[in-house]
């Protein structure tokens, strides 16, 4: 069964905050890895894509972006693996990170370690501008896409279940490999157009689309709440609610993190927070935490009180 939700809905889950732990000092590096990977991404879709496209790629890169974003990145990795803010099967769990994994952004254990770790620094009065997203756009997008921090005094992380969990600690390692299955299925079903378009075209828009909205949420934009004491506040995005699930609504989730919903609003579309509904219908979904079911929180306030 599932660990069970942690009494405090509001907490930073994986992250155990050890004395001394500074979330300003600290150096950023060039990653190797996810540079390249990133980098090769954008390169074979600007190159490639143009010269592949067909309305059928096209729609296969709709279909599996939809897919992968909704039940991966949005229900899977951000409002079950990270925030804990419903329950599940486990068998379910699985199936949903790894479509979270075949996002293409990363495995779910670094995943966990870079929100968690940009978590717990917005909500101190200071913060490292890489994780504020601070410092304008071009230098934020090469922070973001090709490059890590490196705290001088991180805190530390237990992953929990997570990371003992021999399927995650699987998908971790072999990320990137999890495009294989994926393209050689593409492939068989439409050649090269379709892998084109349904790997490569679509991690790219993934990857950088995720940087953009993020980037967007942290610096400008309209706002609900104000959390007291957060040196970093959190805004909407409106034109990107729909299509990255709900997930743009980000000051809305700032104010409630540990709730399955994030579109709070009329005309705030969540169809992550409707997928979850439609999976508690049909009884795979419990203890969905909602802003109504969750503890008072002292540090939030109205933003135009």
């Amino acid at each position: 069964m599932p660990d069970a939700i942690r009494d405090d809905a509001h907490a930073v889950n994986s992250l155990i905050e050890t004395p001394g732990a500074d979330p300003v000092n600290g150096r950023v590096r060039w990653d190797p890895g996810h540079s390249l990977w990133n980098g090769g991404m954008m390169a074979a879709a600007l190159v490639l894509g143009p010269l592949t496209f067909t309305p059928a790629a096209f729609a296969v890169f709709v279909v599996t972006t939809g897919a992968s974003l909704l039940l991966g990145h949005s229900v899977g990795f951000h409002r079950r693996l990270t925030h804990r803010s419903f329950q599940c099967p486990l068998w379910l769990e699985r199936v949903l990170v790894w479509f979270g994994t075949a996002v293409g952004m990363s495995g779910p254990h670094w995943i966990i370690r870079t929100h968690d770790l940009r978590d717990w620094a917005q909500r101190n009065p200071h913060c490292h501008p890489y994780l504020s997203h601070a410092g304008g756009m071009v230098r934020d997008a090469w922070w973001q896409l090709h490059c890590r921090l490196e705290l001088a005094h991180p805190p530390r992380f237990d992953l929990g279940r997570a990371g003992r969990d021999r399927f995650y600690r699987f998908l971790e390692a072999s990320w990137m490999v999890q495009q294989l299955p994926i393209a050689a299925l593409l492939f068989w079903a439409g050649g090269w157009s379709f892998v084109i378009w349904g790997v490569c075209v679509r991690v790219f828009a993934c990857v950088h689309g995720h940087w953009l909205v993020g980037h967007l949420a942290h610096t400008r934009g309209p706002q609900s709440w104000i959390v007291r004491g957060a040196g970093v506040q959190a805004h909407d995005v409106p034109w990107a609610g729909f299509i990255t699930m709900g997930e743009a609504w980000h000051n809305n989730h700032h104010a409630f993190p540990g709730s399955a919903r994030i579109g709070l609003y009329p005309g705030q579309s969540d169809p992550g927070f409707a997928f979850i509904r439609l999976l508690a219908a049909l009884g795979l979904a419990w203890d969905i935490r909602t802003p109504a079911s969750l503890p008072h929180r002292d540090q939030l306030v109205e933003a135009h009180a």
